[in-house]
């Protein structure tokens, strides 16, 4: 291009024109455009919505305004992915131990409750969580988030759980974290959540956060008598 560019002027246009409908047509992808168009609907829909704004509009636009709506769908995926489970009695521990083992079942100390975490821990979910704990009836002595297969933590989430450690303590409540996952516990340290809840109660699993309880359990009585 740098020695030969004036010499593009001698291609015939017809044969340009050639070249550019076989770059074109390689470029459209039709495989892949038929592939997506089989997918989700969330999938079609940015597909279809980029294309339509390339060809009329402008291919700067479309491009801007595909990338968001696949942000806003995979926000929307992941918040959907990210689901609260409630043990009240008893925890099923069968599907986490191997095969060859026998069926453990933990039981949950009364006026404790489990939440189990299964997700990111983002904005989305602190709202889950009020909504969960409001069906629940009678207010617990202690509260356990197992955070096994929380895999990230991000800044508006450990803010929610700092804020939701407060209210607890405000209510009475004791907080004991399980489970919870180096990175996960390196945003708690950041955020001062570890030196508001203490090491103490971020357990490395469900066991020691139920001994955790039960010593919480044992010691409110003196308490309350001193």
């Amino acid at each position: 291009m740098l020695f030969l560019g004036q010499l593009t002027a001698y291609i015939p246009m017809a044969c340009l024109a050639g070249i550019l409908m076989v770059v074109s047509f390689n470029m459209s992808e039709i495989k892949s455009f038929t592939a997506i168009l089989k997918g989700p609907i969330g999938d079609r829909a940015v597909l279809l919505v980029t294309f339509l704004l390339t060809v009329l509009i402008d291919l700067t636009i479309a491009i801007e305004i595909g990338m968001l709506l696949s942000v806003l769908l995979f926000m929307r995926r992941t918040y959907l992915a990210t689901d609260i489970i409630l043990h009240k009695n008893h925890i099923d521990l069968d599907n986490e131990v191997a095969p060859s083992t026998q069926e453990e079942i933990l039981k949950v100390p009364e006026g404790v409750e489990v939440f189990e975490i299964n997700g990111p821990f983002f904005f989305g979910i602190a709202n889950r969580f009020e909504e969960v704990t409001k069906l629940v009836g009678k207010r617990p002595q202690i509260r356990i988030l197992r955070m096994r297969r929380v895999p990230f933590m991000d800044a508006t989430g450990a803010h929610n759980l700092k804020m939701m450690v407060k209210a607890c303590q405000k209510e009475g409540i004791a907080l004991i974290l399980s489970g919870v996952n180096k990175s996960v516990h390196e945003t708690l340290t950041q955020v001062e959540i570890t030196a508001l809840l203490g090491e103490e109660n971020i357990c490395p699993d469900i066991h020691r956060a139920i001994e955790q309880a039960q010593c919480l359990l044992q010691e409110e009585p003196r308490l309350n008598q001193e």
